[in-house]
């Protein structure tokens, strides 16, 4: 029997009585939301809107102004054998101007020879123009540029012609690394349905979850795409709403499909075992699902318009697949029936399960017997992962460092920027004045280039690029280092700090902006840096009130907390160890970069806390069910975690596959996130579910329920059992696996 109705129990047992209207409902919505969101089409975010700081300013006065920003192309010719000045080099150099002048596609073409591009060992020159028309689709016209490039490659086979720039890069970012990125997607789905095969042993049951998680987001996409009119998104927002959406709604449709069957296999009848799935595990879907939309709604406490697409991203699939889980499942099972089992296969299922059970008997029962020193032993091993945390070091992290070294593209960036520092990526000063004519003004522009040519940290051509009627005058500033490193830093920090001031700011009324791609990066890092507080801080408070009032225990509030905290930290160790000090970095495919991607910690944080209360929920869910069913704690705690080792242990697996595949994307910062989304799922699953966690209650013992008086006068309503009476320890804990935990708990416990 239900010992009482949540929500949960009230919306299945709905769906069940009008199932043609839950399924039917579920169909259109699909439906209308997938049509209009094609009909719309997805907008997504321009190079201007990822600006923050001072870089944002900068952009904002150009557009303002009217000076566009095209982009720009780089082309190093290099010759071992011959020199700049010799008449084989300079033919050459003329075949290549003449081939990518004849392409209609270039504009603002310099001659090196004429510009000074030419290496100080005369056997290199750079080649610089940019591409006509609008930057942002630049790279939809760069390949008829690509093809005379690589002609003149070809005819001169004794010399290495290399081209880099923002619509190459682009280029081969939208033809290489998308695609790379949309065929991990559709592995992931063959991932998840064979683990859910093996899971439960029949071709039916693992579908369902497949197919309801692929329909979540489907709507979810068709509602994002129409949100971006309004609110640009990142054009990742739907890759990665799909491998969120595939986890979270195939864990939730796995959790409420195992207690379905797990209670027919008990002997109740099918309406029974649904009624209880649905006020036990649907309940525990819909305090996950708030959990995680919670989490992911600190992301707008970010301030950047990134992260609110993520957001809205993240918590539409969420809510849509929480809501499947709760509505249209009940139905479909309330229509198959036992069929749900249909295409069994033979092995596999319920037997795997019994032989995890066992397996997991003897194991929970050490940690049982020993709390104390399972309790530390756990701590201790996963505070050491989280150790090399103390020094990560966060930047936004360049194309070079994005990409595999031995890409043909960065190994191209890498000559030019060695052999032309600072070209790749120059600062650009945007000088804003009532008039760019005045006697003043034109002084300090002079003095401004002289004193950073001073500073040792410039290099030459200082040069204005571009200037309005309005005052607004652009100046190219080539930045020594390599456009990223120390050196590159503290030439950005000399221009902004004391070179810009000491000139052009000293004349009244001048008003003057660092951008370019380090001050790019920069200033996205500084501000990254002013929300991460405030976001932690929401996260974790609202995380704990959904906890505290979920399962009315202050305890549990404060052990959730505290040991995703821990979580979270050792997989951020474990990022930090592998890909900012190299540590075991061939192992996923890549080096150490030194450093993690900017935007990682916040979006990963955010993600990992709230997906980690998946199994959380779930299993002290199952706890606070048998000890409301008056067992012992320490026979709660075994009766639970043994009770959902099975799906718990499967939809890890499944979190685990589907991030690990963003790890074999060539991106750096997508092999950061999936590989420290699949550690801290592991980790999570693994030593916090099977050691920690039933360590730290087994301590606790009743202490583990405790609620303040005046915190249950708060909430409004006396406290409360609303979960399925069930047997004592006879349906899942054996009296000899009792036999084996010790009884070391207080007196109130006893």
């Amino acid at each position: 029997m239900i010992a009482g109705r949540n929500l949960a129990a009230v919306l299945g047992g709905w769906s069940v009585r009008h199932r043609v209207a839950a399924i039917g409902g579920w169909l259109l919505v699909v439906v209308v939301t997938t049509l209009l969101g094609s009909a719309a089409g997805q907008r997504q975010m321009t190079v201007d809107e990822y600006a923050a700081g001072e870089s944002a300013q900068a952009i904002r006065i150009l557009q303002q102004a009217g000076i566009s920003q095209p982009a720009g192309e780089m082309i190093m010719v290099r010759s071992d054998a011959l020199t700049a000045d010799d008449a084989a080099f300079r033919d050459a150099v003329g075949a290549l101007t003449a081939a990518v002048q004849a392409t209609g596609q270039v504009t603002e073409l310099v001659d090196p020879y004429v510009s000074g591009l030419v290496s100080a060992d005369r056997h290199s020159v750079l080649v610089r123009f940019a591409m006509a028309g609008p930057s942002d689709t630049a790279w939809e016209r760069v390949q008829p540029v690509l093809d005379a490039v690589a002609a003149v490659r070809a005819a001169h086979p004794d010399m290495t012609v290399g081209q880099f720039g923002a619509a190459s890069a682009n280029k081969w970012f939208n033809d290489t690394v998308l695609r790379d990125f949309h065929r991990a997607e559709w592995t992931a789905i063959p991932l998840a349905l064979g683990i859910l095969v093996v899971a439960f042993g029949a071709l039916l049951a693992a579908v369902l979850p497949v197919g309801l998680a692929m329909t979540a987001f489907f709507a979810a996409n068709g509602l994002l795409a129409v949100i971006s009119h309004r609110m640009h998104v990142d054009s990742t927002a739907s890759s990665v709403m799909l491998l969120v959406g595939l986890a979270v709604g195939v864990d939730y449709c796995l959790f409420y499909l195992r207690r379905e069957r797990e209670e027919r296999e008990a002997g109740r009848d099918p309406q029974a075992a649904l009624q209880v799935a649905a006020a036990t595990s649907g309940r525990a879907v819909l305090v996950s699902g708030a959990t995680v939309v919670v989490a992911m709604s600190g992301m707008f406490l970010s301030g950047m318009l990134l992260f609110n697409g993520f957001a809205v991203a993240t918590i539409s699939v969420v809510l849509i697949a929480m809501l499947g889980s709760v509505t249209v499942l009940p139905a479909l099972l309330s229509i198959l029936g036992a069929k749900v089992d249909l295409g069994r296969i033979p092995g596999l299922g319920r037997r795997g399960d019994d032989r995890r059970r066992a397996r997991g008997s003897r194991i929970w029962g050490a940690v049982l017997a020993r709390p104390w020193v399972s309790a530390v032993a756990a701590t201790l091993f996963l505070l050491v992962l989280a150790a090399p945390v103390v020094g990560m070091r966060t930047e936004k992290l360049t194309f070079d460092k994005q990409l595999p070294a031995d890409t043909p593209i960065v190994r191209t960036y890498h000559d030019i920027a060695r052999t032309f520092p600072g070209g790749p990526a120059p600062a650009r000063v945007v000088v804003q004045a009532g008039s760019l004519e005045t006697p003043q003004v034109r002084q300090a522009m002079a003095d401004f280039t002289a004193a950073a040519l001073a500073t040792g940290l410039v290099r030459e051509p200082v040069r204005v690029v571009a200037t309005s009627p309005s005052g607004v005058a652009e100046i190219e500033v080539p930045l020594a280092g390599d456009g990223s490193d120390d050196v590159s830093v503290r030439a950005l920090h000399a221009l902004r700090e004391d070179v810009v001031p000491s000139t052009l700011t000293k004349v009244p009324g001048v008003r003057v902006y660092v951008t370019g791609d380090l001050a790019f990066s920069s200033d996205f890092n500084d501000q990254l840096g002013r929300s991460i507080v405030p976001v932690l801080a929401f996260v974790m408070g609202i995380a704990f009130m959904v906890m505290l009032f979920a399962f009315r225990s202050l305890t549990i509030a404060v052990v959730s907390i505290v040991l995703n905290l821990i979580s979270v930290g050792a997989a951020f160790g474990v990022m930090v160890a592998v890909f900012q000090h190299g540590w075991g970095a061939g192992l996923v495919g890549t080096v150490g970069v030194g450093a993690i991607e900017s935007w990682i910690p916040l979006f990963a944080f955010v993600i990992l806390f709230g997906l980690s209360m998946d199994y959380h929920v779930f299993v002290v869910s199952r706890i606070r069910e048998a000890h409301d069913a008056g067992m012992p704690i320490r026979a709660a705690v075994l009766d639970g975690v043994r009770s959902t080792a099975g799906v718990v242990t499967s939809a890890a697996i499944i979190m685990v596959g589907v991030f690990a595949v963003l790890g074999s994307l060539s991106m750096q910062d997508f092999k950061q996130l999936g590989v420290g989304l699949a550690v801290a799922i592991l980790l999570d699953a693994t030593v916090v579910r099977v050691v920690l966690l039933p360590s730290v209650l087994a301590l606790l013992g009743d202490r583990t329920w405790y609620l303040p008086r005046w915190i249950d006068r708060l909430a409004g309503r006396r406290r409360h059992r609303d979960a399925p009476a069930t047997e004592p320890a006879s349906s899942e804990t054996r009296d000899e696996d009792l036999a084996a935990v010790p009884d070391r708990s207080s007196a109130a416990e006893a």
